[in-house]
């Protein structure tokens, strides 16, 4: 069963019509209802600041947030008006707690997020690394959309990368309600040719699993060759024409991501297609 309720994450209005995009074709696929989610910003006064703020401030900083909301609702209302399925823009205030909080208490009840990658240059500070927030805590599936991204519909041509683990497993489950009929899927494992991709017991299990479910599935080994998880899954991805790279995501500790770095941060830094993230 295709996703029947789908939250899309809109920080600007830029890259709401980026998300927007991508999101009505699957909500019109899959007849989901699509809610467009906008947090406003909280002014927070540090009460331990002995500072004084005056009344005009208050006023533009709130005359600014409503006019990008109504900014972004516009470019909702004008992808959605003509559409079939029922849409709703939902615009939620963050008070004292992050944008990224805000999204993930929407996120726990919808089958699928969308969200647009980080963007230093626009988002406001509550929404840093809200991405990573919401795959982390929001138990949901996310997909992340690389900045002005305008490629093709998704659903009939998927790459997973595969590792015998709890989060790549979940990732493969949740991308089966995602998959057009008869769609094409690469099951790609990177790693040193330490195992023989024909006594590669559990990713030909996970490929004949999806072949039963209708799926044209390829399974393939890939050594790194001294490139990154991230690049050779990129690289695989422009040479299937993968519409979609389906990945699990911080299979590590949050000490071993930071001293060590993860491929979960490195899609997320830079991909030139769609990434399903699944935790």
């Amino acid at each position: 069963m295709g996703p029947k309720t789908i939250l899309v994450c809109l920080t600007t209005p830029d890259h709401a019509a980026t998300l927007l995009r991508l999101a009505v074709p699957l909500a019109r696929k899959h007849g989901a209802h699509l809610i467009g989610l906008h947090t406003i910003e909280a002014l927070v006064v540090y009460p331990g600041i002995a500072m004084h703020i005056p009344e005009s401030a208050f006023a533009s900083f709130n005359k600014s947030q409503r006019e990008e909301a109504e900014a972004i609702k516009d470019v909702f209302q004008q992808y959605t008006r003509a559409e079939d399925f029922v849409s709703e823009y939902r615009l939620v205030r963050a008070e004292a707690s992050s944008a990224s909080e805000r999204m993930i208490e929407s996120a726990r009840a919808a089958d699928l997020v969308i969200m647009a990658h980080e963007d230093k240059n626009s988002d406001r500070f509550d929404q840093r690394h809200a991405q990573s927030q919401v795959i982390r805590e929001s138990g949901r599936p996310v997909i992340v959309v690389p900045l002005d991204y305008d490629g093709p519909e998704i659903g009939s041509n998927f790459l997973l990368g595969w590792s015998d683990t709890r989060e790549a497993a979940r990732a493969a489950h949740d991308m089966l309600g995602l998959a057009d009929e008869g769609a094409e899927l690469t099951v790609l494992r990177v790693s040193k040719a330490s195992k023989d991709a024909l006594t590669d017991s559990d990713a030909i299990d996970m490929s004949e699993m999806f072949a039963r479910h209708g799926l044209k599935t390829t399974l393939e080994h890939r050594e790194p060759m001294g490139d990154s998880i991230a690049d050779v899954l990129g690289t695989v991805a422009f040479e299937k024409g993968a519409d979609l790279i389906v990945t699990g995501a911080f299979g590590h500790s949050r000490a071993y991501d930071f001293v060590i770095g993860a491929t979960t941060y490195a899609l997320l830094k830079d991909q030139k297609v769609p990434v399903l993230f699944s935790k």
